[in-house]
C-alpha cells in the first residue's frame, strides 16, 4: 500500500556554502521562481523555488555547516548525488545556462529513444540533471 501523502511531489533542500551565487543561479540560471525566503529555526534563511509542484529550498545556515558533502556528482560518493527537471527545450536552456557562465558537466545527451538529458553544476557543485521527453 505505501505511505500516503499529501503532495504529488517532493521537496529538496540544499546547505549553501555560498549563498549569494546559489539564489543567483536558481533565480537566473534556472530562472525558477522564488517563492519566499524566511527564517530557519536555529539560525539561517531557507530560499523557496518552486520547480513545478516541488519546491527547491536553498539553506544559509548560521552558524554555517560544520562540513561539506564531497564533490563529483553521481560517482564522487554515496547518499543524494543529483536531482532531476524535467524541461520541454534541453538544447537552449543549456546553451543559456553556459552563456550564463554557469558549469556544464554533461552536454546534451540522447540516452534512449525519445529521451535526452544534460547535467549542470550549481555554484557549490550540486549537480541538476536536465532532462527532456521528445
Amino acid at each position: 500500500m505505501g505511505i500516503e501523502v499529501q503532495k504529488r511531489a517532493i521537496d529538496i533542500g540544499i546547505i549553501a556554502k555560498d549563498i549569494d551565487a546559489m539564489v543567483t543561479f536558481y533565480s537566473k540560471g534556472l530562472e525558477l521562481e522564488l517563492e519566499a525566503s524566511i527564517p530557519m529555526p536555529g539560525g539561517g534563511t531557507m530560499n523557496r523555488f518552486k520547480v513545478g509542484d516541488s519546491i527547491v529550498k536553498v539553506i544559509e545556515l548560521d552558524p554555517a555547516a560544520p562540513s561539506e558533502a564531497p564533490p563529483g556528482g553521481i560517482r564522487g560518493a554515496t547518499g543524494y548525488r543529483y536531482w532531476t527537471i524535467h524541461i520541454p527545450s534541453l538544447d537552449e536552456t543549456v546553451k543559456r545556462i553556459e552563456n550564463d557562465g554557469y558549469k556544464v558537466v554533461m552536454r546534451p545527451k540522447t540516452i534512449r529513444e525519445g529521451v535526452a538529458i544534460a547535467i549542470v553544476a550549481d555554484p557549490d557543485g550540486n549537480w541538476v540533471e536536465l532532462l527532456e521527453n521528445s
